[in-house]
């Protein structure tokens, strides 16, 4: 774009030259635009919404206030099995005080846009749109970005087309961390991670729940044997879990959700929906870069480019929805605009994430069904944790166990699952063993600390075996 094209698209308003616009501050472009300007480059980092992103208001750090909460309660309630007689009375009150005060400040980025100003970078409020190639348009205001520009817009809660849902006043993962009075009843569409995790929560305070899956099981994308622990254990807590729930309409009456499922009429007094995400791509500008404006990805080389002089990071980018994925990816970004030859190049293959129930599941890389889908040889380790002495000590009784699936040729592993107290703890032993291919003969060559979980790694990684 000339500069002639720049004035006349400005209403004649000279556009701004700076060397980085960042386009979106969620967890990715906020830490890379912290990052570019201490190197001394002039960055501008736009938001139209909060800086921190969904992760910090909404989602990981109020959440798993919430979950955190919700354990105390259950461990509570184990004194009689453990230790002697407890008395326990939830009060949702203290955890929304918490998350209003602790986690959110009451949903006010002041200090992140401070921290983020302090850095050196130009913070811009409002919808920034690509106005063209290294271009961004916001709110009548033209930036010219001489070494590009970087998309991290992320993503926002998606709603299934259910009839009549979106006439209802449902809440979403945004809704449901302001909550300060629960329900008598709740009614929750989605058994993904966040739908499984907050089923457990209100639960356990005593909030009658039933949970609509529309595929065959919960945790779809997880190992079997995982999903199924968690199913087996909520329903043992009182969550109604349905399963292949075929939702045909849901109904609003002024006081209660009223949801026709098949041949069943399900009435809660709070529905909430937890059923994907949707990409913030539909209104930035993508065609005045030659991109479609219908994309739900943007795909990138391994430095995270799009095109010349544009970059993408975080869940835009499809490689996991994963605040630890943006941060990994702001690093790759950060040296290739730098200009580094030598900088890192994104590697997928050990991404670990963890689903935050009771019992915890941390998984990292392939399940055992991805990884012989690949074609290669396969060979899969399982080890109850119950059967280890800390599994015993802790009664842990069947809720827990290690999976190992390895590259039978390469002895190497291509993923992990764990479930169980502190699974995203030791995760990162078997995540560390995916990403740098430790030989599973090195991994079995270790000596393991007594009594720990980590001793039910050891028994897996000894029955790895065809099957």
């Amino acid at each position: 774009m000339t500069a002639a094209e720049h004035l006349a698209s400005t209403g004649g308003r000279a556009a701004t030259e700076v060397d980085v616009v960042v386009l979106g501050l969620g967890p990715g472009g906020r830490s890379l635009a912290s990052a570019l300007a201490s190197e001394g480059l002039d960055v501008v980092g736009v938001e139209e919404h909060l800086v921190g992103g969904e992760c910090p208001f909404y989602g990981c750090t109020p959440s798993k206030m919430m979950v955190r909460a919700a354990e105390a309660l259950a461990e509570a309630r184990r004194v009689t099995e453990l230790a002697g007689t407890a008395t326990v009375v939830p009060r949702w009150a203290q955890v929304a005080e918490r998350i209003s005060s602790e986690a959110t400040s009451g949903w006010n980025d002041d200090d992140e846009v401070s921290a983020l100003k302090a850095a050196g970078v130009t913070f811009v409020r409002g919808h920034g749109r690509l106005a063209g190639p290294r271009t961004v348009a916001v709110d009548g205001s033209t930036y010219v970005a001489r070494r590009g520009v970087v998309l991290a817009t992320g993503t926002a809660p998606g709603a299934p087309p259910i009839d009549g849902l979106a006439k209802t006043p449902y809440w979403t993962n945004r809704d449901v961390v302001k909550v300060t009075e629960l329900p008598s009843s709740l009614a929750v569409i989605g058994g993904g991670a966040i739908g499984a995790e907050l089923c457990q929560v209100f639960g356990r305070f005593g909030v009658s729940v039933t949970l609509l899956e529309a595929e065959p099981r919960i945790l779809s994308e997880a190992e079997p044997e995982a999903s199924g622990l968690v199913a087996e254990t909520i329903a043992e807590e009182g969550v109604e879990v349905i399963t292949g729930a075929a939702i045909d309409r849901v109904d609003h009456d002024g006081k209660a959700f009223v949801l026709a499922v098949g041949d069943r009429t399900i009435t809660s007094d709070r529905l909430l929906v937890a059923a994907g995400r949707d990409s913030n791509l539909s209104d930035i500008g993508l065609p005045s870069v030659g991109l479609d404006d219908d994309l739900s990805v943007l795909e990138t080389d391994d430095r995270m480019r799009v095109a010349d002089g544009l970059w993408a990071l975080g869940d835009i980018t499809g490689k996991g929805a994963y605040t630890s994925v943006a941060h990994y990816q702001s690093h790759i970004a950060a040296a290739a605009i730098l200009g580094r030859e030598d900088g890192p190049v994104a590697d997928y293959r050990a991404v670990p994430h963890v689903t935050f129930t009771d019992p915890e599941i941390g998984a990292v890389g392939l399940t055992e069904d991805a990884a012989r889908a690949t074609g290669v040889r396969v060979q899969v380790g399982f080890a109850d944790m119950a059967s280890s002495p800390r599994g015993w000590i802790h009664k842990t009784g069947n809720r827990g166990f290690v999976k190992v699936v390895e590259d039978a040729d390469a002895q190497v592993l291509l993923g992990a699952t764990v479930a169980g107290p502190m699974a995203g703890e030791l995760l990162a032993h078997l995540t560390l063993a995916v990403h740098a291919r430790i030989p599973v003969a090195s991994l079995a060559s270790m000596i393991y600390a007594f009594p720990t979980f980590s001793e039910t790694v050891d028994e897996a990684l000894k029955s790895l075996a065809d099957r």
